[in-house]
């Protein structure tokens, strides 16, 4: 296949009692050259003005192909009209190369208010495919195009919530208003450029995820659209946990290290964040949470997370040091308990730890813990066997999943990793072994799930690198996303 080709464009005149505007959708297929790349639409209406469109990216196709999607709408104004018949270009930039689409000089051109154009070699088309359900989300509308000099006699979604254990066929249908009860358009269905929208939904109930193929029968054939042999997926947010030691105020440019750390957060939708080092003023002994750093962290990330935060002993001659546990899931139990044999605030080996069991949609109950523990020579023998006896006391027949998160001061190869490894498993090495010879052996942070629990990580990474959202502390910082077993 060429870099980058047309997969559908959608012209609409949306008309609502107080607006009327103007939306251009285009589909692209992108081969995946690169991780870093960018798409986007050349468009022009009919005032011959050229201007750019930022796509974004939607999911995979097949084995080595993307589908983008740009889209924007025009509103009708008394200072400007709408864009009216368009014409545009494809342009991928990546690895340094450009690529355009339609190759030469011709452009791709679709009339206002027309609906749907399908690219010529496509038989039927899903389109508007939306890969993420939101919570409590129990009916999936799909909408697929078809083109009409096939004479479709039935077109139809063959899907299942259980890895195909059982299969579904549900029917769509071709409503002749569609366009202009769904939005006011006058577009017809089927269209000037022969192409037909059907549609209909899926009942999913309360499944995590859909994988699903389209069909058309039209004179005793049957033509699929299965995204390039890959299936549409559609699933819930997988469950993203992140660890990070913060190194209690030791930063220079500290408030900005923060942001950076909040804006992580943010990009990349992280449910439960594990803190360690997480410093606040001494105060001579009072507590002082405006400047607790995991609070400054919470109160940037815009929206509400719960916190539960404790402390365990005076660091670095001037902060209480301890750890903290955010959650945008409720938090059902909070709980903090020194480990280490010391509960002696000025000594840097009396460790607490902090322990949140959080409800999590489609998961379950999951038990957290932010863990900092010392070094072997220093009691970590001794803090892990409570910490693991803690944990396991926690246990219940309805709970998913255990998790110790955060610096556990030995790495991979000695002695306090194999007694990690006996009961608990490195998400990190797991998600990464293929591409892995050894587990590394200078990494001494580490997000643990207890073996047998019901999670199944899909992918685990740094953070906090320079070629990432930067260094903001003595450790990187790393995120695990999980999904439910398949």
């Amino acid at each position: 296949m060429p870099p980058i080709e047309l997969l559908y464009a959608k012209s609409r005149i949306l008309r609502r009692p107080d607006t009327v505007e103007q939306e251009l959708m285009v589909a692209s297929l992108v081969r995946n050259l690169a991780y870093r790349k960018s798409v986007e639409v050349v468009w022009a209406g009919e005032d011959g003005a050229w201007r750019n469109l930022d796509a974004e990216y939607v999911g995979p196709s097949g084995e080595s192909s993307e589908i983008w999607h740009a889209r924007t709408t025009i509103p009708l104004t008394p200072e400007s009209s709408l864009p009216g018949d368009i014409q545009f270009l494809l342009h991928y930039h990546v690895a340094g190369q450009d690529y355009w689409a339609p190759a030469g000089q011709q452009s791709y051109a679709i009339g206002a208010d027309s609906g749907i154009r399908l690219a010529d070699r496509l038989p039927l088309l899903h389109v508007d495919f939306a890969p993420n359900l939101h919570v409590g989300q129990q009916f999936y509308p799909i909408t697929i195009a078809v083109r009409q000099d096939l004479h479709p006699e039935k077109v139809a979604i063959r899907w299942t919530t259980d890895h195909w254990d059982t299969v579904t066929d549900t029917p769509a249908f071709l409503r002749h208003k569609h366009w202009h009860r769904a939005v006011g358009s006058h577009a017809r269905n089927p269209n000037r450029y022969g192409c037909g929208q059907w549609i209909s939904q899926l009942h999913l109930g309360h499944a995590y995820r859909v994988e699903y193929a389209l069909c058309c029968l039209a004179k005793g054939r049957r033509y699929w659209d299965n995204n390039s042999g890959l299936n549409y997926l559609a699933r819930h947010d997988r469950l993203k946990v992140m660890t990070l030691n913060l190194h209690c105020y030791q930063e220079d440019r500290q408030e900005e290290k923060f942001a950076q750390i909040a804006k992580a957060i943010r990009d990349l939708h992280i449910d439960v964040v594990c803190l360690q080092e997480v410093g606040e003023h001494w105060n001579d002994g009072t507590r002082e949470l405006n400047s607790n750093a995991a609070r400054i962290i919470r109160d940037q990330l815009g929206e509400h997370y719960s916190m539960h935060a404790d402390w365990s002993h005076f660091g670095f001659g001037r902060y209480r040091e301890g750890s903290a546990i955010l959650s945008r899931y409720p938090i059902l139990e909070a709980e903090s308990k020194y480990v280490s044999a010391s509960q002696d605030v000025h000594d840097i080996h009396a460790r607490r730890v902090v322990m949140a069991q959080i409800d999590v949609p489609y998961f379950g109950v999951i038990n957290v813990f932010s863990v900092h523990l010392s070094w072997w020579e220093s009691g970590f023998q001794v803090q892990f066997e409570n910490l693991r006896r803690w944990a396991e006391s926690r246990e219940t027949p309805d709970l998913a999943a255990t998790l110790l998160c955060g610096d556990f001061n030995n790495a991979a190869n000695t002695k306090g990793y194999e007694l990690l490894s006996k009961e608990y498993e490195d998400q990190f090495f797991r998600a990464n072994a293929q591409y892995l010879s050894q587990i590394d052996d200078r990494r001494i942070d580490y997000l643990l799930m207890k073996k047998g629990g019901a999670l199944n990580v899909k992918s685990a990474y740094r953070l906090f690198t320079s070629s990432d959202y930067g260094r903001v502390s003595d450790h990187e910082g790393y995120c695990a996303e999980f999904e439910p077993p398949e």
